[in-house]
């Protein structure tokens, strides 16, 4: 199966049209993270605001309706973008493995390293999931490229 090639189970399914009936914004992706007990939607880019809402409103509403924490991720074609989006606010950059294909996230700066791994590694679980899920590839690790 390839990365694009994903099927929904029927709880994804309903989850991404309760997002729609609520926000008229269309899930591209919804992926259940029991360990961190969330939803992550991954959402059009020019669908995000009507995803999100005024200040995060339909956030708050979908959370409330669903019982559960919700992200949401902008999806983007483009590996680079993708990976960019999924760790928003925190500026990257994209290592490739030219072996096995796998993925070192850093961090441009040292003091946003804690930001991009999340606490207790729900960020980093986040990239993992949804770079296996869209891209095939495995995160091998989130570092610093320096700067303090």
């Amino acid at each position: 199966m390839s990365p694009m090639e994903r099927t929904l189970a029927y709880r994804e399914r309903r989850y991404i049209e309760e997002l729609r009936v609520l926000t008229r914004a269309t899930a591209i992706d919804c992926i259940i993270d029991e360990k961190f007990d969330r939803l992550i939607y991954v959402i059009p880019k020019e669908e995000m605001g009507l995803a999100i809402g005024h200040r995060g409103e339909n956030i708050r509403k979908l959370q409330k309706l669903l019982g559960t924490r919700i992200e949401m991720v902008g999806y983007a074609r483009e590996p680079e973008e993708l990976i960019r989006n999924i760790f928003q606010p925190v500026p990257v950059d994209t290592v490739r493995d030219p072996v096995d294909g796998s993925v070192t996230i850093r961090v441009r700066k040292k003091a946003d390293l804690g930001i991009a791994i999340g606490r207790n590694g729900a960020n980093a679980e986040k990239a993992r999931l949804l770079l296996r899920r869209f891209l095939g590839m495995e995160l091998r690790e989130i570092g610093s490229a320096g700067e303090e």
